[in-house]
């Protein structure tokens, strides 16, 4: 009798709630809005790899800002094709033990289409990521400007992409040791997972501990502190800067993979980092001495940096306390710790990428409004030492290896020339007599 009933209710109760009886065996499906908004993403990413160029280039001597120009540029054609070919499987392929991806997953993007990955098509999320393949190597090369040979350089950064960006990638968002599989037990702990929304370990820490290894493999510029000019071109700059700020929205809010109320939360809190974090260095210039325009534009990309890992699961207070600490951390490693031991990282990867990506990755995990506390804190130091040791011993061989056959700095000649003419028989600016 109870059955017969039940068969009878059926019918009435789909009608009444249609969506209850789809939901369970609902596919996929493409959310229109989700991906304009990830197009848009995407466009805005790769915009921070000329805004890069500008910000790096306007900060060295004349005679090597095509060379910085080039390196960037070459990151967008070199590491576009690598992730296509292999990257993007080293990074979100198969997980292999937690430790990478398997590049036969999608070979030659083999099985990447318009299918749903969530709710956009996966070539758009693969292409997303690819984004974040091209800036992070060169965001290096700001550690050893104005003294690496380009062929070097890019025999370095292809293999630095494979061998470095894409398992640490994988370890936090493809399934690896970070994102909470088994294989990451013995680090993390069961079940347990980093929170890196948009890059801090990934990019930032990666690419920071990389440039300091550079920094001391190359050794420092000729002449080097006393003899080397100021920035050639700060307007360069200060247009680079704001590039990536820019582009940084796309950055952070496109993360969420999705136009929700967490990818607005997270482009309202890179804004205030940034800004904060701007003001900060600005401040602390000016009862130094004066306030500079390339403080205070370095400030504020240490503020960008900061939020980055921590911008889906911080509020505005998280975002004023991560500003605060970016701005004084960034300018203690660049103004007094650098000039302490001495090193010469060119453009300060190493103080404002890979410190204050340490602070924000740190921090977030007191700072997120979860509210997970000292075990999300020890989670994230965890991945953090993790990140420094693997990336800077891998480094360390590739820039040896690269030194081992075919060199990695230029002669003492071509360095006194400058490399805009020596590796690319150009002349960034027309002289007239």
């Amino acid at each position: 009798m109870f059955t017969r009933a039940r068969w009878l209710f059926m019918p009435a109760a789909l009608l009444a709630f249609p969506t209850l009886a789809l939901a369970a065996d609902e596919p996929a499906t493409i959310n229109g809005a989700d991906t304009a908004f990830m197009l848009v993403a995407s466009a805005l990413v790769l915009l921070m790899t000329p805004g890069l160029a500008f910000f790096y280039g306007g900060l060295v001597r004349r005679k090597n800002v095509l060379s910085v120009l080039m390196q960037c540029f070459m990151c967008m054609c070199l590491m576009t094709v690598l992730w296509v070919v292999v990257g993007y499987s080293l990074a979100f392929g198969d997980s292999m033990g937690g430790f990478v991806g398997n590049p036969m997953t999608y070979f030659l993007f083999n099985g990447v289409n318009t299918d749903p990955n969530g709710t956009i098509p996966h070539v758009l999320f693969a292409t997303f990521q690819g984004m974040f393949a091209i800036i992070t190597p060169a965001l290096i090369l700001g550690a050893f400007a104005e003294r690496m040979k380009f062929a070097g350089f890019c025999l370095f950064s292809g293999l630095w992409l494979m061998l470095c960006y894409a398992p640490v990638c994988h370890w936090a968002w493809g399934g690896g040791f970070f994102d909470g599989g088994e294989a990451g037990n013995f680090l993390m702990g069961a079940g347990q997972k980093v929170i890196d929304f948009a890059g801090g370990t990934v990019v930032h820490i990666n690419a920071g501990i990389a440039a300091l290894v550079a920094a001391f493999i190359l050794g420092k510029r000729q002449g080097y502190p006393e003899k080397i000019s100021p920035p050639h071109n700060l307007p360069f700059a200060v247009l680079g800067a704001g590039l990536l700020w820019f582009g940084w929205f796309g950055f952070n809010a496109g993360s969420e993979l999705a136009a929700d109320g967490t990818a607005a939360m997270a482009f309202f809190v890179t804004n205030l980092c940034a800004a904060t974090a701007g003001l900060t260095w600005a401040v602390i210039e000016w009862f130094r001495g004066k306030p500079t325009v390339l403080g205070i534009i370095s400030g504020a990309v240490a503020g960008l940096v900061a939020i980055t890992p921590a911008c889906g699961n911080v509020d505005a207070v998280g975002a004023l306390i991560l500003g605060v600490g970016a701005g004084v951390i960034a300018y203690v490693a660049v103004a007094v710790v650098k000039e302490k031991f001495g090193y010469d990282d060119s453009l300060d990867v190493w103080g404002i990428h890979g410190m204050a990506g340490m602070w924000g990755a740190i921090a977030v995990g007191f700072l997120t409004v979860e509210g997970a506390g000292g075990e999300q804190t020890l989670i994230q130091v965890k991945s953090v030492v993790a990140t420094i040791v693997y990336t800077g011993v891998v480094s360390f061989i590739l820039y040896k290896l690269v030194d081992l056959t075919i060199g990695l700095k230029v002669g003492d000649h071509d360095e006194r020339v400058g490399l805009d003419l020596t590796d690319h028989a150009e002349h960034a600016y027309t002289m007239l007599d």
